[in-house]
């Protein structure tokens, strides 16, 4: 039996959403709450950080991942610029329209105090790449194909999920605390590399019946501990309305003095969505875009002030 890019695409999401949410407890009792009311979790999109600058034999920026997932069928669809950030972000799409948005953003490290330049192309600059060399030959050949047998797509798979950790080595403490005074987008990433920032699941699909919109859903979950707060972004009936969770923290492991500790830092958010709809040629579509004032109050969810 042989398998297409789509599903590879949708078993590897499948897999990350899995290993998230056993990292992200809020996200998981919304799964099993919705389950729970006969509906089903669909999800929206899924986001990654990069840092464009050399990062050892993995890509620079946002091709880090563009180079994994245009071979799985995804092909950019819009460009977003955050000056002030100093942040860009591409939205990929997948002709499967049942395969979720993928959202990935860079950090533009030139624009940085030449400082803050030097600490992370020090921590990056000697990164390995996580594929081996059969792993890159079988993506190379879906690629190209568009299709493998399916005994080489549950290695490529298996491979694929290696390749979304950090890829360089634990980072300095000091380096990560200085970093985040001034960008804690950098401090995140050096922390978690490739690592998933966010899942976002669709109120649209969402199947509740006690839920019919995207208020009521946000309200219920807060009554449920899920978020600890609701600000929404975007009103009713707007093409895009969008809710997140903070992020959730953990113990990570940190250089220190020529040892080793850990310390307490923000890994990913949960998000909620809800698109709207557009008109073209008569026809109704789905909002298929991304707010660019919306996408950044989202960055600040990593945020950390306790470091």
């Amino acid at each position: 039996m042989k398998r297409d890019a789509a599903n590879i695409a949708r078993n590897l999401t499948g897999k990350l959403w899995s290993n998230y949410l056993e990292r992200v407890p809020c996200a998981k009792k919304y799964d099993e709450i919705v389950a729970q009311k006969g509906g089903h979790t669909v999800i929206d999109h899924l986001g990654f950080r990069t840092l464009n600058t050399h990062t050892g034999e993995q890509p620079e920026g946002i091709r880090a991942i563009k180079h994994i997932i245009k071979c799985l069928g995804y092909k950019p669809a819009e460009k977003y610029t955050f000056i002030k950030k100093k942040l860009t972000a591409v939205r990929f799409e997948h002709s499967d329209e049942m395969l979720p948005y993928i959202w990935v953003s860079q950090l533009e490290v030139d624009e940085l105090p030449d400082w803050a330049q030097h600490l992370i192309n020090e921590a990056v600059k000697d990164s390995g790449y996580a594929l081996s060399n059969k792993g890159i030959e079988l993506l190379n050949l879906l690629g190209r194909d568009g299709i493998i047998t399916s005994e080489a797509a549950d290695l490529l798979e298996n491979e694929l999920l290696k390749y979304f950790i950090r890829p360089w080595n634990i980072p300095e403490k000091e380096a990560v605390l200085k970093l985040n005074d001034i960008s804690q987008y950098a401090a995140w990433v050096m922390l978690h590399g490739n690592a998933v920032s966010h899942f976002a699941a669709s109120v649209n699909g969402q199947g509740v019946n006690e839920w019919p919109d995207f208020e009521t859903t946000c309200n219920a979950l807060k009554e449920k501990k899920i978020f600890s707060e609701v600000t929404i972004q975007g009103t009713p009936g707007s093409l895009l309305q969008q809710c997140a969770t903070p992020a959730v923290k953990e113990e990570l492991e940190v250089k220190d003095n020529g040892g080793r500790v850990f310390i307490n830092w923000t890994y990913a958010y949960f998000e909620l969505v809800q698109r709207g709809f557009t008109e073209e040629n008569g026809k109704k579509l789905l909002f298929r875009e991304f707010i660019t004032e919306q996408e950044r109050h989202l960055f600040y969810m990593t945020q950390t002030l306790d470091n």
